[in-house]
């Protein structure tokens, strides 16, 4: 053997021995390869297919950056609250000095009220009128003119009627007249009993009344019984509800509006006295519903024997204002 075939010899066996040794170092992996699927046996449903487009987030969609987490937020007072002062560490906040607690309101100051006329209790606020008495309800004398009072003054004097002015009443809870009369003589010779102490409207209206219808009826139907001498009345002032009730409205006889008339006296025979006569066939009776009719011409209220109970025996006669100058006579 030569000296190459035994060099060549000696490097095979080189090649060899390191290739065992890699082999020997070498691992193999864990897990081999998994096998793959059959092509027959692949899904053959497609992907949806993807939108040509995608439109953006819309502005209010679109989430706000937030802040880091190590970052903090500055705490702001609210507007409506000062900044709490800064305080030293370790050292304490100083007392608040005690506010004075403010001294309870006093009453509104006002002129002050007419004796019995204090203010309404909720009780009497909650009671409707017709449940209220007189001194609940907290009334006022209404106040004349001057210039009216004298000019109904003059009328009065140009009829005849005999009557002088009276100091100012007030009996209270709206009782009273502020400028009244009292009247002697309804008209001229005929005389008015006893005294009527009312407003001079109310007097006007009675003496029209008397010129104008009762003394043109009576000599229609009496006239056998000669001239008229006496009315004889039987309330005009006095402070008292409606029918003398213990609650309601304010009677007009309290504020000098209304009077009574309760009988007419005659030069002859027996008196006239004013009672239930609507089926009176006589000539009296026709006499007092003609009256009674015709004294809706002068005043604003009316009752006679026919209207109630309360008026069997007189006729109530008042002035009372009414909106659109309404009239109630019965």
């Amino acid at each position: 053997m030569t000296e190459t075939d035994a060099l060549r010899k000696l490097s095979i066996l080189a090649i060899l021995l390191a290739a065992a040794t890699f082999l020997a170092g070498a691992r193999l992996p864990p897990h081999g390869p998994l096998p793959q699927p059959r092509p027959d046996s692949v899904d053959t449903t497609s992907p949806a297919p993807l939108p040509d487009k995608v439109e953006p987030p819309a502005p209010d969609d679109v989430p706000a950056p937030q802040p880091k987490p190590d970052a903090k937020q500055p705490e702001t007072p609210a507007p409506d609250q000062p900044p709490a002062p800064q305080t030293e560490p370790g050292k304490p906040e100083p007392a608040k000095p005690e506010q004075p607690k403010p001294a309870p309101a006093e009453p509104m100051q006002g002129p002050p009220l007419p004796p019995g006329k204090g203010p309404q209790t909720p009780e009497e606020d909650n009671k409707p009128p017709a449940e209220q008495t007189l001194e609940e309800q907290h009334l006022t004398i209404e106040p004349e003119s001057d210039a009216e009072h004298a000019e109904c003054s003059a009328a009065l004097k140009a009829l005849g009627v005999v009557f002088k002015d009276a100091p100012r009443i007030d009996d209270g809870n709206g009782c009273g007249i502020d400028k009244p009369i009292i009247v002697s003589e309804a008209l001229p010779g005929i005389t008015l009993k006893p005294e009527a102490t009312i407003r001079c409207p109310a007097a006007l209206a009675l003496a029209r009344w008397m010129k104008e219808s009762v003394i043109p009826a009576a000599s229609a139907a009496l006239p056998e019984q000669g001239r008229l001498m006496t009315v004889n009345q039987a309330t005009s002032y006095m402070c008292r509800l409606r029918n003398g009730a213990g609650t309601g409205k304010i009677s007009e006889h309290a504020r000098g509006n209304a009077i009574d008339i309760a009988s007419f006296h005659f030069e002859k025979g027996e008196d006239v006295a004013v009672r239930s006569r609507r089926e009176d066939p006589t000539l009296t009776g026709a006499f007092q519903r003609t009256v009674s009719a015709a004294g809706c011409l002068y005043f604003t209220t009316v009752l006679d024997p026919e209207s109630d109970a309360a008026h069997e025996t007189h006729f109530h006669l008042d002035v009372i204002e009414r909106k659109g100058s309404y009239r109630y006579c019965h």
